[in-house]
């Protein structure tokens, strides 16, 4: 089923908590869809903050600080993307931030996994890992150990027209790296996209 590029885009608020050592701003889709869309996606972006306080170590003693903020990254087409950013601080030089991100058809609420992007057995993960392994020559990234490919459960996130594959701190490079990107056109993957899906809608 094709997805309704003419969609408007949706309006999102944001709802905020202050409990020190904590303090989020999580996003809340006010309309542009159905009920049950809506509260789909909702009940998705709250399960994914919760997860990632919970991986952080909240509630505990030890949290002195935690920030949970997020950014849309594309939100146009139908299609809602947007990462979610947990920071924590338990003490010692510096703290750690962990991202997750999440990518709708707005339309129905249903989320997408990686895979979820592509044609039907298609070879997506050869082709992404040669178009990262190459940018992470040209752009002599220092890892911290061998390439290891992109994971079944890889994160991601849609930004206009390109698939951005992203790592977690300490994932692929050092620290003050922060998080390694690697933009990837939808034109330079277009014959293995499945085009009913959120990065056919970014094609036209």
């Amino acid at each position: 089923m094709k997805m309704n590029v003419q969609t408007l885009m949706l309006p999102i608020s944001i709802e905020r908590t202050e409990k020190p050592p904590l303090k989020l701003s999580t996003p809340v889709i006010t309309g542009g869809t159905g009920e049950a869309a809506r509260k789909t996606m909702n009940e998705a972006i709250k399960r994914e903050e919760t997860s990632l306080m919970s991986t952080q170590g909240y509630p505990s003693p030890d949290v002195q600080e935690m920030d949970g903020t997020f950014e849309v990254k594309t939100n146009q087409r139908g299609v809602l993307s947007l990462s979610l950013l947990n920071y924590v601080f338990t003490g010692g030089a510096h703290g750690n931030t962990i991202q997750k991100s999440l990518t709708f058809d707005a339309d129905t609420g249903r989320s997408y996994k990686l895979k979820d992007l592509f044609k039907k057995g298609a070879d997506y993960e050869k082709k992404l890992n040669a178009l990262i392994e190459a940018q992470i020559k040209a752009r002599k990234l220092p890892l911290l150990s061998s390439y290891p490919g992109i994971a079944a459960d890889q994160d991601y996130y849609i930004a206009d027209k390109a698939l951005v594959i992203y790592f977690q701190l300490y994932d692929l490079v050092p620290y003050a790296w922060g998080f390694p990107y690697f933009p990837i056109s939808v034109y330079a993957i277009q014959d293995i996209i499945d085009e009913d899906g959120p990065l056919g809608a970014m094609m036209y």
